[in-house]
Order: structure tokens, then C-alpha cells, then sequence
């Protein structure tokens, strides 16, 4: 089995995550809705210039994953809160976004093992995330991983409205 390396990203790695976001964004995404609106959120939404801000606006934490040496896959963690959590400690796994060849070969395992090392260590009472509820096997794994169906959201999809689930797991403080 192959080595997976954790480490936190800094601002010179922003191309990179812009980079591997829009290509793992499409990848996942692309078969299940039309090119115009793929084009409409990656060119609206999804920019290399708004991604790479991303990277080094307070509040965000970005980690990346190397397999071998090769990057795999990042995790991006965001300082907020659900209004539906009523907790007010908690933090956002905004992006587990894995390169296609890297599926299955556990950097998702790893990415999210980070984001709840992450939530403990900074003494966070729940992580949450939003998922499209047409994406079975991201559902599943989070699912396996702990995290339950709180609430709904709506996603814009360049002109289309998604309807996605909001999930969230209690933080386990004794690591």
C-alpha cells in the first residue's frame, strides 16, 4: 500500500488547488448536468483567480494529500457555522475533492481523518459538510464516517437549482 501524505497547504500552492479543484469538480460533476450550466458555474463561480483567493482568506484551511509523491486530492475546511447547528463550535469540511485515479485507494480516508484531527485539536464540537443528494457514493462514505442528515440546501448550478443534504457529526475530544 502506498504511503498518503497530509500536509497543510500555503499560499504558494493556490494554482494548484484551483487547478485540481475545476478538474476534480468537472470530473465528478459533468456527466450528471448540462455543459452549459458546468460552464456557467466553472466560469461564475469556480474561477482559478476565486479559487486561488480561497487559498489565503482567514478562515479557510486547506490540506493536500501525496500519494507517492503525487498529489491526490485536497480537503479545504471553512470557519462556519449552519444556522441549523445549534451549536456555535463548529467547522465545515468545505471540499474533499480526490483526483479520479486516487478513488478507493483511502486519501478520502485520510482527508477526512485530517478534518477531524483538525476540529479536535481547535476544540470544535461538530463537523459538518453539504453534499448533493444525487451523489450516492459521497453520501455513503460520509455516512460510514459518522455524519447524519440534519437539514437540506439548495446548490446553483449555473442555472440549475440542486437540492442537497446538509449532514454534521459530533467531535470526539478525547484524541
Amino acid at each position: 500500500m502506498s504511503e498518503i501524505l497530509i500536509v497543510k497547504a500555503e499560499a504558494k500552492d493556490a494554482a494548484l488547488i484551483a487547478s485540481i479543484s475545476r478538474e476534480t469538480f468537472y470530473d465528478t460533476y459533468a456527466a450528471d448536468n448540462t455543459a452549459a450550466n458546468m460552464a456557467k458555474f466553472l466560469t461564475e463561480q469556480f474561477s482559478k483567480a476565486m479559487l486561488m483567493e480561497e487559498v489565503v482568506t482567514t478562515g479557510n484551511h486547506f490540506f493536500l494529500a501525496y500519494v507517492d509523491q503525487k498529489l491526490a486530492g485536497y480537503l479545504k475546511l471553512k470557519e462556519a457555522i449552519h444556522p441549523k447547528l445549534e451549536e456555535s463550535s463548529a467547522i465545515e469540511i468545505s471540499r474533499i475533492y480526490v483526483y479520479k485515479s486516487f478513488i478507493g485507494k483511502s486519501v478520502g480516508n485520510a482527508l477526512m481523518q485530517t478534518a477531524i484531527d483538525f476540529a479536535a485539536s481547535n476544540n470544535k464540537k461538530w463537523l459538518w459538510l453539504i453534499a448533493w443528494k444525487q451523489n450516492a457514493r459521497a453520501l455513503a462514505f460520509y455516512q460510514k464516517k459518522g455524519f447524519e442528515i440534519f437539514a437540506e440546501s439548495i446548490f446553483v448550478l449555473g442555472d440549475d437549482l440542486q437540492n442537497d443534504w446538509v449532514l454534521k457529526r459530533r467531535i470526539d475530544h478525547t484524541i
